[in-house]
């Protein structure tokens, strides 16, 4: 009777293994790679560029270490730039917040139809479905002088001359969040409306035949309930709107006067307007280490929350 080689058994046991390990890396490399191309060394390049001086322009920066920090930090532009950015990122995820939670309540409501409730949603959620450009240039037409809310003010005699919505030093910072806050609400009504939807109506019974009113319903048992939904909205939306730019470049550029410059829009001058491309990286790693800062505050509540 033939012996049976018992040694090739471990062999093949540990080529399946190593084979199981190295699979799910092989379907990521290509993933891998674009972000490592894409992402990783540029950060690392934007944030070796902020530590030295005549960068990109000079093929033998200079070494300057926190020289770079120091001039932004102590730039009064970038001053009115984060006064700008935190009166536009906290008003608008107020307002996102307050009126994505309305809409989504009622939408939410028994009283209304199916058929008027799908309406309702697709007017609610249009802000959200448009481009920044659609949305810069619409509202560009409106808040024109000669445009339609002007008309509608005059006629209404709510304002007595033309105002310069955008060109103003006064309305030109409240027009834009304005803006923001009417394209960005659909995405807290949609993911409220969600969560809304996954909450038992047990609770709401219950609470009913306890005597609880509509007030302390809501307080608590859907805010409750809602938590882990509007933790992690609110996170977003703040690191979103930080990182705004668009809507602001195409509605006013930063003007007039820097009164509606943000940190993203003083980020861009420094590089494409003033090609002070050490300036434009040190201030991009600043808001850099901001957003990671939240970031690891929005994973650590989701592992929380898992």
């Amino acid at each position: 009777m033939a012996k049976i080689n018992t040694s090739v058994r471990p062999v093949k046991m540990k080529r399946n293994t190593c084979r199981r390990l190295i699979t799910p890396y092989i379907y990521l490399l290509p993933t891998i790679v674009l972000m490592l191309v894409l992402l990783i060394i540029p950060i690392i390049m934007v944030i070796r560029y902020s530590f030295y001086d005549n960068v990109i322009i000079n093929k033998n920066p200079v070494f300057v270490g926190l020289e770079n920090y120091t001039k932004v930090l102590t730039d009064t532009a970038f001053h009115v730039a984060v006064k700008n950015t935190l009166f536009f990122v906290f008003v608008s995820i107020i307002a996102h917040f307050l009126i994505g939670m309305v809409f989504a309540m009622l939408l939410n409501t028994r009283y209304l139809g199916n058929a008027v409730k799908g309406i309702f949603r697709v007017v609610y959620a249009l802000p959200w479905m448009f481009t920044a450009s659609v949305i810069a240039i619409s509202w560009r037409v409106m808040l024109n002088p000669n445009g339609v809310l002007n008309y509608l003010l005059m006629n209404s005699h709510l304002i007595g001359e033309k105002l310069e919505w955008l060109s103003s030093r006064d309305f030109a910072l409240i027009t834009v969040t304005v803006i923001n806050i009417w394209s960005g609400y659909p995405f807290y009504m949609i993911s409220i409306l969600a969560g809304l939807q996954g909450i038992s109506t047990d609770l709401y019974e219950a609470s009913a035949l306890d005597g609880a009113n509509a007030v302390q319903t809501f307080f608590r048992i859907t805010i409750p309930q809602l938590k882990p939904i509007l933790i992690s909205l609110l996170m977003l939306d703040f690191v979103w709107t930080l990182q705004q730019f668009a809507l602001i470049w195409m509605t006013t550029g930063g003007g007039p006067i820097n009164a509606t410059e943000t940190i993203s829009t003083y980020i861009y001058k420094q590089g494409f307007s003033k090609y002070q491309y050490s300036m434009a990286s040190t201030g991009a790693t600043i808001l850099l280490v901001v957003c990671t800062v939240i970031g690891i505050f929005y994973v650590r509540q989701q592992k929380a929350r898992d």
